[in-house]
Order: structure tokens, then C-alpha cells, then sequence
């Protein structure tokens, strides 16, 4: 359904150091790093068929979180959603809500962490459990 994710950045080198770090626990490796025609830097991290994007606004208007708005990470265990978030931290992320863990959801039992990038991006780290045979 989508060909990427773009966030915006008003420090690209703060949030490459912080999506480096906390993408590197998912597998995504360095990203391309591309200057536009205006001369503005974009970051596209690439991993399992997916594009994320970090950019700074051609605009010329500050970067800002969408309100109401969260990008979600597929994890592969508890243990990743734990170490996205603590990599989160760990990078100038700040945790919200409440503590990484098990949830109920309508779609069934999932372990999720959600934090906020340096820029105020929402951010959530999810693992489904595989249902029981």
C-alpha cells in the first residue's frame, strides 16, 4: 500500500545519528543520503522492501510532528521493541504513554513501545505475536 514514510528534520545529522541507532536495531543500514535540486538533504533508510525517509522541509518552514500522527515499526520480538526503545532513549527520543509491552488490541495481543524522535515524530515499535496453532 505505500511506497514510503517521510518525516521532516530541523537538524538532518541529529535525527541520522538518532535513526541510525534506532533503525539499526530492525536491520535498516545506512541510509542514501541525497541532496534535492533546492539543496535540501534527504536520508533514505531502506530495509525488507520499505523506504523511510528523514528530510529537511523544501519549504523552508520548520520540520513538525503530524498531530495525531505515529509511524509504526514491525519488530521481530518483545525483546526488539524493548531495544528500539531503549535505543530511543539512549539517542534523544523520549518515551510515551505507557511503558514498552503487552497489549489487547481489536487485531489481538500485541508487545509495543512508542517514543518520540528528537524532532517530536511519533514513533511506535510493534510485534504481533504469532497466534497458537
Amino acid at each position: 500500500m505505500f511506497s514510503h514514510i517521510m518525516v521532516g528534520s530541523n537538524d538532518i545529522e541529529r535525527a541520522k545519528r538518532f535513526y541510525d541507532a534506532v533503525l539499526g536495531v530492525i536491520g535498516a543500514g545506512e541510509p542514501l543520503r541525497n541532496q534535492n535540486a533546492t539543496g535540501h538533504t534527504r536520508l533514505f533508510y531502506r530495509h525488507d522492501g520499505q523506504t523511510f525517509c528523514v528530510v529537511e522541509p523544501i519549504n523552508g518552514e520548520p520540520a513538525c510532528p503530524a498531530n495525531g500522527g505515529t509511524i509504526g515499526f514491525k519488530c521481530d520480538s518483545p525483546e526488539q521493541v524493548n531495544a528500539f526503545h531503549d535505543t530511543a532513549l539512549a539517542h534523544g527520543g523520549v518515551s510515551i504513554e505507557n511503558p514498552p509491552g503487552l497489549r489487547q488490541g481489536s487485531l489481538g495481543p500485541m508487545y509495543l513501545a512508542y517514543v518520540r524522535d528528537p524532532d517530536g515524530n511519533k514513533l511506535c515499535a510493534l510485534h504481533r505475536p504469532k497466534p497458537a496453532a
